[in-house]
């Protein structure tokens, strides 16, 4: 392993500035683990995931791993006290924090002595982040899987944006999966990477089978940004997207969207295999991949790419 120590390896106490994104019904307990022991950081994704679920998941993380891990709580979570409870408790070493206001639970958190990391999707957001005592930000681009800011600015304007506005570590999201791109994001101003889509087509990844090999087939323009009169997701195109969009076409309001959404529409598609009529949330570099890898083989062929870049950057 090649020697490598920045912001974020010393913040998270990684070798790997490689961050495994929290995604609902994707990212249980052995793929954080397996992440972690990667020599990156694995996230265990709670927003899928009823409290006493979430528990059992950091416990098993736990025992799996000796590395650090974290954990990832959408903020709109309708029981978010049970959750930040139970990371307290279970002592989980750094929380990433998303879809929300980071004042109403950072400072709880850091008392506790917790790092915490916010997803932002502009500027602005990520100075709040910064004002509200968060550690670090992950700026996730417009190119992004599942939740996405309304302002559809792209990993390549985002990045810097932000790294020029905050002066807290930057970590780049949004259209990451390859070594080469890791360098380009730190070239921009990021001290580290996250990458869910990636991780999605993993061998310990929760997600259905059936939803790993749609994104390991997935093209180009096979993923739309989407339901943004609700919370804007990117989605892969199926039956139920082409009813999302119809639906749109016509003018429908949120209510009615939020009838066709339903309640456990993702659930459907990436943990239960419904290509058809479940929610596919993927990011648009789905189509940059093309194999299911263990979770190891992922990080050490990241690494292992982004050292060659490093070394010989023109090739």
């Amino acid at each position: 392993m090649d020697q490598f120590s920045n912001e974020i390896t010393k913040l998270f106490k990684i070798r790997i500035p490689l961050v495994q994104a929290g995604m609902v019904w994707t990212s249980g307990w052995r793929l954080a683990s397996a992440v972690s022991n990667a020599g990156a950081l694995g996230i265990i994704g709670s927003g899928s995931m009823y409290p006493e679920i979430l528990k059992e998941h950091v416990q098993k993380c736990r025992n799996a791993t000796s590395a650090p891990f974290a954990v990832n709580i959408p903020l709109m979570y309708p029981d978010i006290d049970k959750l930040i409870k139970i990371v307290i408790e279970e002592k989980v070493p750094i929380i990433f924090t998303s879809a929300g206001n980071p004042k109403a639970w950072t400072n709880v958190l850091k008392k506790e002595g917790l790092i915490v990391v916010h997803v932002v999707s502009s500027s602005k957001f990520a100075l709040k982040a910064e004002e509200a005592g968060c550690d670090a930000v992950v700026a996730e681009g417009f190119e992004a899987g599942g939740h996405n800011g309304r302002e559809e600015t792209t990993s390549m304007v985002l990045i810097p944006a932000v790294a020029r506005a905050v002066k807290i570590p930057v970590i780049a999201a949004g259209g990451f999966a390859t070594g080469r791109q890791m360098l380009a994001a730190m070239v921009m101003g990021a001290s580290g990477v996250q990458m869910g889509s990636r991780f999605v087509a993993s061998i310990e990844a929760s997600s259905h089978i059936n939803f790993k090999n749609a994104v390991i087939y997935a093209t180009e323009g096979d993923t739309q940004l989407s339901l943004k009169k609700l919370v804007p997701v990117r989605l892969m195109k199926n039956a139920f997207f082409r009813q999302v969009t119809e639906a749109e076409d016509r003018g429908a309001d949120k209510e009615e969207l939020l009838k066709l959404l339903g309640r456990a529409r993702a659930k459907s598609g990436m943990f239960e295999g419904n290509l058809d009529e479940g929610e596919l949330e993927i990011g648009q570099v789905s189509a940059l991949l093309d194999n299911i890898l263990p979770a190891e083989t992922i990080v050490k062929n990241i690494w292992a790419e982004f050292m060659e870049a490093l070394k010989n950057p023109l090739l």
